[in-house]
Parts: C-alpha cells; sequence; structure tokens
C-alpha cells in the first residue's frame, strides 16, 4: 500500500492563517502587516487554533465578521489592480507565507512560536516583495526566500 505524504497539521493551519491574512488584506485594500498587527496576536493565534473550524466557514462572512470585530479599516494599497500581470491566488500567497514561515521554524533554532514567527515574517521587510505582484518573488523557489529572508536582503541570483 502506498503512502501519501501529508503536510502536518501545524503546517496545514498557518496556511490557512496566511492565506485569510491575504484574502482580508485584499477585500480591505490593505498591507498585510496592518491586517496582522490590527488583529493583534490573541485573534491570530485564535484564527490558528481553530483553523480547522474557520476553513469549512464562508470565507465572505468570516471576513465581514472579522472586519467588524477588529475594526479593520478601508485601505488604499491595492496591489491586485497594480498588477500587469496575472494575479496570484489569495491560496497561492498564503503558501508563499507559509512556505517561508515553515522554514524558519524548522530550519532556524529560535524558542519563538509559530506565531511569534508570523508576526516577525509580517513585520520584516520581506513583506513588500512578496506583496509585489509585478515583482517574481511570489513565484520564487521557497528555499531563495527563506535564504534572502535570513541573509536579511534578496540574494542575487
Amino acid at each position: 500500500m502506498e503512502t501519501i505524504a501529508r503536510e502536518s497539521k501545524e503546517s496545514n493551519d498557518i496556511f490557512f492563517v496566511c492565506s485569510f491574512i491575504e484574502y482580508l488584506a485584499r477585500a480591505t485594500k490593505n498591507k498585510r502587516i496592518y491586517i496582522v498587527n490590527t488583529l493583534g496576536y490573541e485573534a491570530v493565534k485564535k484564527l490558528y487554533d481553530l483553523a480547522d473550524v474557520y476553513h469549512c466557514d464562508n470565507i465572505d462572512e468570516l471576513t465581514d465578521d472579522f472586519i467588524r470585530k477588529y475594526g479593520i479599516q478601508q485601505g488604499n494599497f491595492d496591489n491586485v489592480s497594480a498588477c500587469g500581470y496575472s494575479v496570484p491566488d489569495f491560496w497561492d500567497i498564503g503558501r508563499v507565507y507559509n512556505n517561508l514561515i515553515m522554514d524558519i521554524i524548522q530550519k532556524k533554532p529560535h524558542k519563538n512560536t509559530i506565531i511569534d514567527t508570523l508576526f516577525e515574517v509580517y513585520n520584516s521587510w520581506i513583506t513588500a516583495y512578496i506583496d509585489d505582484y509585478n515583482s517574481d518573488m511570489y513565484y520564487s523557489n521557497p528555499d531563495y526566500i527563506y535564504q534572502s529572508y535570513k541573509e536579511g536582503a534578496l540574494i542575487k541570483e
């Protein structure tokens, strides 16, 4: 019998959280750093802890609930309209952030929790590159993104 490798629950849940952050940011035209910091640590942790429940909800209703509950204001950051190419899906961008967070957790020895690491990533310099859909960052090799993050600047290929 063939064994099928599956993502860990931790990875799957953080993937949902990152994808939801992307969806919420697009819906409100905000930078991802604003969404993460406006929600705050406890709300993001709750989103992560209940990801297996939330992923079954209607994402538009969930978005509306979070906008109301956390007072998320409408912004003017519209990287979707500014994209001159094919716009990546919110799941695609969620996967980029998920891969980076999981790489940091697995490869960089530290005592941060997964939520601490999420905040570290979203509050770092690399979000400006990932969120620029006119760049090639969002479809770059995950190891390149991780190594660039680790170096503190984009690595010349």
